[in-house]
């Protein structure tokens, strides 16, 4: 059914209740994992134009991505690559997952309410909005 799923992960506490419902199903349909961070800050959304070394958030989140990758395959023994995508959230989930030929993009959802979106955006508003393939969202747990 799924043959590869896009996890975008933001490196919070949400990214929990996603990596546990998406690691069942992924093993369950046998399915490939590429877990995508997209660093959105000043150095990475000007990396290409200004030549930038990678900043130590960008360093960060490549070391989150492969501690998280490296627990789904022990949990779950699900084949799992990862992607630190550069720049703007949306857009760069959007692409990754056409580049990779993903089936199933999986979000977690944060729960804001309406000034909340308006203020933070939706991610996964203008995601949805703008692909093809198929979504899943997780709600994250509320504090």
């Amino acid at each position: 059914m799924y043959q590869k799923i896009l996890i975008a992960l933001d490196n919070t506490a949400s990214d929990a209740a996603l990596l546990a419902q998406v690691g069942k199903l992924a093993a369950l349909l046998q399915s490939e994992v590429l877990l995508v961070h997209v660093a959105d800050g000043w150095a990475a959304r000007n990396f290409d134009r200004f030549q930038l070394a990678e900043s130590e958030e960008m360093k960060e989140d490549r070391r989150y991505l492969d501690e998280t990758a490296e627990k789904l395959k022990s949990t779950h023994g699900l084949a799992v690559g990862t992607r630190l995508a550069l720049g703007n959230p949306p857009d760069e989930i959007l692409k990754v997952a056409y580049a990779e030929t993903c089936d199933l993009i999986a979000m977690a959802s944060h729960g804001h309410k309406f000034l909340g979106d308006i203020w933070h955006g939706s991610t996964i508003n203008r995601v949805r909005h703008n692909t093809n393939i198929t979504i899943l969202i997780v709600r994250a747990e509320r504090k």
